[in-house]
């Protein structure tokens, strides 16, 4: 059992590779992505979202040049392969950290752009040869130009040359075909660059709060931590003991009863409960906080307070939470117990004169329990992972909402972080639920 554990543990990264590497190819080969977006803005255009720049009309008198195209491809990141950039992620190859750029004019060899971080210029300079190099500009005082030079050397600024066919390529993909415009002229990069992605344990910097994605992660995953494992500690604390005595009392009026309570809250989505529960509850009785996990004055509370503050915000989301979730749970516990109940080896028992009440909890629950253990370690996804609809209704920045907007936004960074970590826990979820029905069931021998 020990080699099978941990032939699963060592499938874990490949597999992540592979859902990473699939989500990224779809990512950048989806339409509607962030180049094509800013364009249609600085084109104000009309047309929806991904229609790209195929649809623009010459009557509109808008005209993009290459250097405005080139200088969005750089900004998102989208001027390399799907491959490279994916390495880059990675963490395999290095990513351009810093980078200015600027294509050369015509009949010219050198371009002039500036330091990103320092207040000066340097020159690019290209050879007949297709070298180009850094260069100082003459007109700088002595000790600026020392200053300059420290600074390339210190912080390892580099340039590179793109070709005049690479760009046409990246013309002609991005703008759906358009004719190449005359006189293009190669592109001078200055950059700096290293290593910095998964493998080093770096998710990146998000396109639109620009802050780094686990930074994001940790201020958002103890929301949802919160909200999960408590709905969890509930939901198996309340439907285990209800199946119990829903198949201990099948077809009395306890069963009838909380079956029709169970499917009225299945029946109902979560979303719409925290709409109700928002209106009724919380804007027109005044009985609980309409939006925020706690009060503005939670840090000066005493420990009781926080807590009790604490609950009283959660008490509608949890509500949410937790109404489609019971019935699930419940019925299987249910259907489980009374099929044990019937069987051969429980009747068997209660023959030898075992206790009604032993042959339940002693025989039959254990088998009936294992279905459920599957279930646990599955349900880590959906403890981390949150509502972003519940969170939305009342206004709680957890993980879920995270996602969403990431989604939204196309903050590629954020999405490709969010799905690591969620896929992590998916893997490792898997495992858990194997060890958990091998606690439960001493008859399950993985090999």
């Amino acid at each position: 059992m020990k080699v099978y554990f941990l032939r699963r543990l060592l499938l874990v990264p490949l597999t992540l590779l592979g859902i990473t590497l699939l989500v990224f190819m779809l990512i950048r080969l989806a339409p509607g992505g962030p180049v094509q977006r800013d364009l249609q803005q600085m084109m104000g255009a009309a047309a929806s979202e991904g229609a790209g720049v195929s649809g623009m009309r010459e009557s509109e008198g808008v005209a993009l040049t290459p250097a405005q195209l080139f200088e969005i491809e750089e900004k998102h990141r989208r001027d390399k392969g799907v491959l490279r950039s994916y390495l880059e992620w990675l963490g395999i190859l290095p990513r351009d950290m810093e980078r200015s750029a600027r294509s050369f004019a015509e009949d010219e060899n050198e371009v002039t752009v500036q330091v990103p971080g320092v207040n000066m210029n340097v020159k690019l300079v290209r050879d007949g040869e297709g070298r180009i190099r850094i260069g100082i500009p003459e007109e700088l005082e002595d000790a600026k130009k020392e200053i300059l030079k420290d600074r390339i050397d210190d912080y390892g600024w580099k340039v590179r040359l793109v070709r005049v066919e690479e760009l046409e390529r990246r013309w002609r993909k991005k703008t759906k075909g358009l004719e190449v415009p005359d006189g293009l002229q190669e592109r001078a990069v200055l950059y700096r660059s290293k290593r910095e992605g998964l493998l080093q344990g770096s998710l990146g910097r998000s396109d639109k709060y620009g802050d780094s994605i686990i930074s994001l992660i940790r201020q958002r995953i103890p929301i949802s931590l919160f909200f999960g494992v408590t709905s969890m500690i509930l939901i198996y604390g309340i439907c285990i003991p209800l199946g119990i005595v829903k198949a201990i009392k099948h077809r009395t009026w306890l069963d009838n009863l909380s079956s029709i309570a169970v499917f009225s809250g299945y029946a109902i989505p979560g979303y719409v409960l925290g709409s109700f529960l928002l209106v009724f509850l919380g804007a027109r009785l005044d009985l609980f906080p309409l939006s925020g996990f706690v009060s503005e004055n939670f840090d000066e509370l005493s420990p009781g307070g926080k807590i009790g503050d604490l609950f009283h915000h959660a008490a509608m989301p949890l509500a949410c939470y937790l109404v489609g979730s019971f019935a699930f749970m419940t019925f299987m516990m249910k259907n489980n117990l009374m099929d044990n109940l019937a069987a051969d080896y429980v009747r068997t028992a209660t023959a030898k004169g075992v206790p009604y009440g032993s042959a339940v909890f002693r025989h039959a629950f254990r088998n009936s329990i294992i279905p459920i253990a599957t279930t646990v370690g599955q349900n880590i996804t959906l403890i981390v992972g949150g509502s972003f609809l519940i969170e939305t209704i009342f206004d709680i920045n957890g993980f879920g909402l995270l996602q969403y907007n990431a989604i939204l936004e196309k903050d590629e960074p954020v999405v490709l972080g969010v799905l690591t970590i969620s896929a992590t826990l998916m893997l490792l979820g898997n495992i858990i639920s194997d060890l958990c029905v091998a606690f439960v069931d001493p008859r399950i021998r993985f090999r």
